[in-house]
């Protein structure tokens, strides 16, 4: 009874909730203040709804901006007096010179990664110190007697010191100590130092023996363990264990185990225990003398941080795809218990078992009866009930927190928590340094160059909550459903719509494009809440775009859930993230280390094909990348970053892994490719694959699966992410695909289709002359135009068929409402026409209504509870039909498009690339175009507004204005605004109608 009370409870708050949410997602309240807001998930977070609780952002006190607040803490440690808590950052934290001639580059001085040390001796927590280290990647501890810490240094390969002295910490002499992976690099062979291609070493989580005199160190990129130890008060390295089995033992070469090395800890002065993430293992280590493997554990999820029982005699397991806590019994290194540590039971049966909590880090209480779990993906922290009987501990409740809690800690008199978080909503910036629409008030925003890059906007949050009893924690419990949404239920109405959608739709194809915003792209169409003023590749540049929206559904308020592509992708085809992404890209965007391990493969090796002599058959530089072949390199197909399927299946929890599960048909083009052997440089020219534009014509294969799924689903002539090849060519060949389906029948259920030049870049060694980014737009706006063009026409399968497409991300745009707004259409039958539609949606959502309308599982928890989009389709709007038209600026280019394809009116004063290809090679030489966003992006997105708006202000504000009302009065001042600048600054855009297009294209 009271199970339904608390249920019929939730309904109706969520069904309320609904009612209120704001046209805009994120609130009024500034980021990341505490106050609630909305989240691009679509989830809320209050993290000052717990009595007594207190948050606040982490300010290192940089003496030229004492503003600034630092983003992705991750670690928590409390010393073992109980009186000092250290939180550590590991991610992104770079800032860039504001003004002058390095305006827009990196300040070394003001990009570090930190140690804030608080003093907690009195419950509440005081800062007192802020230590800058260069790099870091989780790990940190201390010394059982509290005069010194350890902090691993991350991509560096080291360990810092830090002593102790008069009430100040700093490091000692000797400090940092080398680890030694670095030293092995030989760069012109691909070996970083780290095991795989162009892979960094890292040095991860720590621990520290019981008698002080022993750090050991989990090499995250080099599957092994270092150990250091003291003498007469010097650190250094003593000793090594590399924990592959085919190593360890030449009989079990190429056996999968010890990969990814994340987490430590150590029973007594003897034993480690060491999580390693990607084979789902505990590997016991005898760390006394030289180091030997004891045994292996295996565990059903991705073990991450692992803590201590008070005596030592259990080990608690952080487990993500699981969702649980492992128990394991360190005398006889078994597991005792798997304690499910997402969502309380009795409110949530979750039968389905969704999973995506992201269970990160565990902490034990002083008194051993509860143990605290930060579940990343729900925002909370998972109160768990231990009992005498470990397997019958269950989940008592849980405590809302911040975005993305990271780590708790535990006062020693168990009375007070320490959660950090490691991001924020963005949000409209509460700073932006003009009131009102300028080009309407004539006021300017002449601002400084800022640092608005979406990670940048990032922060962390350090929340304290007083330990809640019984009822309170019941109250939080409650709150934490609402906030994700638990407790919704899809409207009648809208159910029946979906229903018939799935009766009438029988295939789905589904786009994904790169890194685009709302206003970027859309800010100058006559209705919805667009800023043309940043509209950088608008109505001229992107008319399929623009006439997708317009005859279709203009989503003007469409939220990818993402930061960046790395990111993305796992959002954009899982509905979730792991924490392994979690934790890796913002390092890794901040060129610090790690690997963008989103698209199948890891450390850059195509772990979609488990045999070692097959993955050197497609790709032969993994046999020169360390000198030799090497089939203890990641052996086996495991996915260190993939998540799980709902009923358990590793690495099965993406969007065609539940079509395939619903009995459906599949198609990839161009997802989930290995991208090795594209772009090569000149001394490894006979491995690259050439930029060919008929590669089925000339029995060329130009694309290998990463995923063990798809590689028996994928068309091997349709190529992957490559920026010197047009989206033109890729579309002649899906088409050439779809034509023969038309002809013959077989259309898969659901068609996976990548169209990326809107990315752009590659400005140098681009073909067909497409090698600017007005350039990049518009081929990639053909070519989606082309493809529903195609459908449209198909005498098969027009009246069965949606087209849904999406950018993975929109970090590279400016926009005036949040970084996350992005553009989205669907397009085909029953979808609405000449319709604005205002209501929040997301990547999750868009997910979610493709498996409703194909009869897919759903893939986690997060699409579970998603709404699907039914506000865009009418069940009586069947007739539809669509032309694409090309740009006037691929005029210019030799794609061999018809020239009675162009709209000749425009042809006769078609606009132009403001700069040539020529220029933006120099602008952009030493940037790496080969893997999305592999580069500085804040600095390519800044050469990208001047490269394409002139002498124009860089966009550092988001007024967070709604733009719907007074639409024509908007665009003619802004026309006079830019007709007013001198040439070399306008925007190349034709004049903006102010008359919206109703209705489909004829």
């Amino acid at each position: 009874m009271q199970s339904s009370r608390i249920c019929r409870q939730l309904f109706a708050n969520s069904i309320l909730l609904a009612f209120a949410m704001p046209a805009v997602y994120s609130a009024n309240a500034q980021p990341n203040s505490g106050e609630p807001q909305w989240l691009s998930t679509g989830q809320i977070i209050t993290p000052l709804a717990p009595n007594g609780a207190s948050f606040q952002a982490l300010n290192p006190g940089l003496a030229d901006m004492p503003q600034y607040t630092a983003g992705q803490a991750v670690t928590t440690a409390v010393s073992p007096d109980g009186k000092t808590l250290l939180i550590l950052t590991s991610g992104y934290n770079l800032e860039s010179y504001t003004t002058g001639a390095n305006a827009g580059n990196t300040n070394p001085a003001d990009s570090n990664e930190y140690v804030f040390v608080f003093d907690i001796s009195k419950g509440d927590a005081v800062q007192r110190q802020v230590v800058q280290v260069p790099n870091t990647y989780s790990g940190i501890a201390f010394n059982p007697d509290g005069q010194q810490f350890y902090v691993s240094g991350g991509w560096n390969d080291n360990v810092h010191i830090y002593g102790l002295t008069a009430g100040v910490w700093s490091e000692v002499p000797g400090s940092p100590v080398a680890l030694g992976h670095l030293a092995l690099a030989n760069a012109a062979l691909g070996n970083f130092g780290g095991f795989g291609l162009e892979v960094y070493p890292m040095a991860s989580g720590l621990a520290v023996s019981r008698n002080g005199q022993m750090i050991v160190v989990a090499n995250y990129e080099n599957d092994s363990i270092s150990i250091l130890t003291q003498n007469a008060g010097v650190w250094a390295k003593t000793g090594a264990l590399d924990l592959r089995p085919g190593v360890i033992n030449p009989a079990q070469t190429g056996v999968p185990g010890g990969e990814y090395p994340y987490w430590v800890s150590i029973v007594g002065n003897s034993t480690a225990y060491v999580s390693c993430i990607r084979d789902r293992e505990i590997d016991v280590v005898n760390i006394a003398g030289t180091p030997s493997l004891i045994t292996r554990i295996p565990v059903p999820g991705n073990p991450n941080r692992s803590v201590l029982s008070a005596d030592q005699s259990l080990l608690y397991v952080a487990q993500d795809n699981s969702d649980t806590v492992a128990v394991i019994n360190t005398g006889t290194n078994t597991v005792a218990a798997e304690i499910g540590v997402s969502l309380p039971r009795d409110l949530y049966s979750n039968e389905k078992k969704y999973k995506g909590a992201n269970p990160n880090s565990v902490a034990v209480s002083a008194d051993g009866m509860n143990l605290y779990v930060t579940d990343g993906g729900l925002n909370a922290v998972a109160v768990v009930s231990l009992s005498r009987d470990v397997s019958n501990s269950h989940v008592a409740g849980l405590i809302p927190t911040g975005f993305y809690p990271n780590s708790v800690s535990v006062s020693p008199n168990g009375k007070r928590l320490y959660i950090v978080n490691g991001k924020s909503a963005n949000g409209p910036n509460p700073g932006y340094c003009h009131q009102g629409v300028p080009y309407i008030n004539g006021s300017s925003a002449n601002c400084n160059a800022s640092n608005q890059y979406d990670f940048q906007l990032t922060k962390a949050g350090f929340q304290t909550v007083p330990t809640p009893s019984s009822g309170d924690l019941s109250r939080l419990t409650e709150r934490v459903l609402e906030n994700d949404h638990f407790g919704r239920r899809m409207a009648w109405d809208d159910e029946r719509k979906m229903a018939e959608l799935h009766n009438k739709i029988q295939h789905v194809i589904y786009i994904i494009k790169e890194n685009r915003t709302y206003d970027q792209i859309l800010g100058d169409l006559p209705v919805g809440n667009g800023d043309p003023s940043l509209t950088q590749f608008g109505e001229a540049t992107t008319p399929n775009l623009h006439a997708l929206a317009s005859n279709f559904v203009d989503f003007d308020n469409f939220y990818d859930v993402s930061e960046v592509s790395g990111d993305g992708w796992p959002w954009s085809t899982s509905a979730r993230t792991t924490d392994t992404i979690e934790k890796e890209i913002p390092v890794n965007y901040a060129n610090r280390g790690g690997n963008d391990n989103a698209e199948g493969t890891n450390r850059n090796i195509d772990v979609g094909i488990a045999k070692y002599a097959l993955r050197a058959e497609d790709d032969p530089l993994i046999t020169i990348a360390g000198g030799s072949p090497n089939p203890n390199l990641l052996p086996g197909s495991a996915n260190v970053a993939a998540p799980d399927s709902a009923e358990g299946g590793e690495n099965q929890g993406y969007i065609w892994n539940a079509a395939n599960e619903a009995g459906l048909s599949v198609r990839d083009y161009g997802m989930f490719i290995d991208l090795a052997r594209y772009n090569l440089p000149a001394a490894f020219g006979a491995l690259n694959i050439p930029e060919d534009p008929t590669p089925f014509a000339d029995h060329l294969q130009v694309a290998y699966s990463t995923d063990p799924f798809l590689s028996q689903n994928y068309d091997i002539y349709f190529r992957g992410f490559d920026n010197s090849f047009p989206d033109y060519f890729r579309f002649t060949e899906w088409n050439r695909e779809f034509q023969q389906f038309d002809a013959n029948g077989g259309l898969p259920a659901l068609s996976l289709v990548r169209l990326m030049h809107d990315h752009t870049g590659n400005f140098s060694t681009s073909i067909a002359g497409v090698n600017t980014p007005e350039l990049d737009e518009a081929d990639n706006d053909y070519a989606v135009g082309l493809l529903v063009q195609a459908v449209a026409n198909s005498k098969n399968y027009k009246n069965n068929t949606l087209i849904f497409v999406i950018e993975d991300d929109s970090q590279d745009g400016g926009d005036h409402v949040d970084a996350h707004r992005s553009i989205a259409f669907v397009a085909g039958p029953y979808v609405k026409q000449g319709h604005v539609e205002s209501k929040f949606y997301n990547t999750v959502s868009m997910l979610r209504t493709i498996e409703d309308i194909l009869g897919t599982p759903h893939l986690n928890l997060n699409d579970a509870v998603a709404e699907p989009m039914a506000d865009a389709f009418d069940l009586d709007q069947k007739t539809w039909t669509f032309s694409a038209a090309p740009s006037a600026l691929l005029a210019g280019t030799t794609l061999p498009i018809p020239p009675a394809a162009y709209d000749q009116a425009s042809l006769s004063d078609h606009p132009k690339p403001l700069h040539d290809a020529a220029w933006w090679a120099e602008h952009t030489k030493g940037f790496d175009f080969s893997i999305e966003d592999h580069l500085d992006t804040d600095k390519y997105n800044r050469i990208l507004w001047t490269g394409t708006m002139g002498d124009k202000a860089y966009p550092n504000t988001r007024s967070g204005l709604d733009l719907r009302t007074n639409r024509e009065q908007l665009l003619k001042s802004y026309e006079k605004q830019r007709s007013m600048r001198p040439p070399s600054s306008q925007s190349l855009q034709k004049p903006i109608s102010s008359v919206a297009t109703a209705g489909p294209s004829m």
